[in-house]
């Protein structure tokens, strides 16, 4: 039997790092919080929240992207694990800091 890779995941958080409330996204898995960008480690793959480590992801850089706009680099505080995620700065409902994106590509953090 085949394994899912993707579970929709949209459920809205408080984010451990800036402790602001975050709405959900509304059409996937929010990952991180628009605000300040920071992440948690806790999927082993997208939205299926089974990762045992639960640490606090920081964003470390950003790429611009021609299809997608921006990929977050996250990196784990606790075991040091780099994910590429999507930013959602075009999102009609609470878009990622668009300033905090460009300062991490400028590698002004």
């Amino acid at each position: 039997m085949e394994q899912k890779r993707f579970t929709k995941n949209d459920s809205g958080f408080v984010c451990e790092h800036c402790g602001k409330e975050v709405l959900p996204l509304g059409f996937t898995s929010r990952n991180h919080c628009p605000f300040c960008l920071w992440s948690l480690h806790v999927d082993v793959n997208p939205g299926d929240r089974a990762n045992p480590c639960k640490g606090q992801m920081q964003p470390i850089r950003t790429e611009p992207d021609a299809k997608h706009g921006f990929i977050i680099y996250h990196r784990c505080t606790k075991c040091g694990e780099i994910h590429r995620n999507r930013a959602a700065y075009d999102a009609k409902n609470q878009p990622d800091n668009r300033s905090l994106l460009i300062r991490l590509t400028a590698g002004l953090q």
